[in-house]
């Protein structure tokens, strides 16, 4: 496969700074860090904003309605690695009760020399074809949490909340001459907008006897929809606390893992987005 152009962004040194600002932290944490009293837990707050830079990776396949086709987002338009954003709201009304907001988007668009003919959605792409392809997802998920055990250093919790998804992809041609033969342009797409709802554990576990300022956050979240598909997400992060009300927060998230089958009239999408994470997180 041959990649004409790429309109992704670069991530960059972003994700190696923000390693490297980690470790110079840790020595002068213990100084920042302001300790509660003996009984005060670690994780106290009313009101939590999170904010993070996802390098993303997807890869998956769109599958044309009633199996008439197949796209493959890795194989045929080789999309790479590309940075977005994922951000979370937390309120946590009473001791143990949370109500969220999780919010991010995806987009992406690379033209290459398609290696192979592809017919999607009743549209043919020959071998040899420059065609443009783009997937753009875009996923807002409200949840609650409830807190099952809540200590000084250990949080351990489960979340239900409904994913509502809006997933497209598409392939395009302008017209071209292939092998010395005329071909007009083409275009198909496919989309898929579904409201799943999910639930898993969460933890967070402040890992210094006594003391706040390292922390370990991970959550798996999934649910089986029998005949549509079914979804899993994870993120796991380690977490460095500046006095009470500020952190920063890196590690790797299973962004979405998802697969809905195809029937006679509905595409089949199955999608990952998977890869580093790191950002802020300010609590009150």
């Amino acid at each position: 496969m041959i990649a004409l152009s790429d309109t992704r962004r670069t991530p960059g040194r972003k994700l190696r700074s923000i390693y490297w600002l980690v470790l110079l932290a840790l020595a002068a944490a213990p100084a920042a860090y302001a300790a509660g009293g003996e009984d005060e837990e670690f994780d106290s707050y009313k009101l939590r904003f999170s904010l993070f830079w996802f390098n993303s990776h997807p890869s998956g396949t769109f599958t044309s309605a009633g199996r008439t086709g197949l796209l493959d987002l890795s194989k045929d338009i080789g999309f790479n690695t590309y940075s977005t954003f994922y951000g979370k709201v937390d309120l946590k009304f009473t001791h143990k009760n949370h109500l969220y907001l999780i919010a991010t988007d995806f987009d992406q668009t690379k033209t290459v020399v398609l290696n192979r003919t592809i017919t999607f959605q009743g549209q043919t792409f020959n071998v040899n074809s420059v065609a443009t392809g783009n997937l753009s997802s875009l996923f807002l998920i409200p949840g609650y949490q409830y807190d099952f055990i809540r200590r000084r250093q250990f949080v351990l919790g489960v979340q239900v909340q409904l994913d509502i998804i809006d997933v497209s992809g598409s392939l395009r041609t302008a017209s071209q001459v292939n092998n010395g033969i005329p071909q007009a342009a083409a275009f198909s797409s496919g989309s898929i907008r579904a409201p799943l709802p999910v639930a898993g554990p969460t933890v967070r576990w402040y890992i210094i006897p006594n003391h706040g300022i390292l922390f370990v956050d991970a959550n798996v979240l999934g649910m089986y929809f029998f005949g549509y598909g079914n979804f899993v997400s994870s993120q796991g992060t380690v977490g460095l606390r500046f006095g009470r009300n500020f952190a920063i927060r890196g590690g790797y998230q299973l962004g979405s893992r998802f697969d809905i089958n195809t029937k006679a009239q509905r595409i089949g999408v199955s999608l990952s987005q998977k890869g580093a994470l790191a950002g802020l997180e300010i609590s009150f």
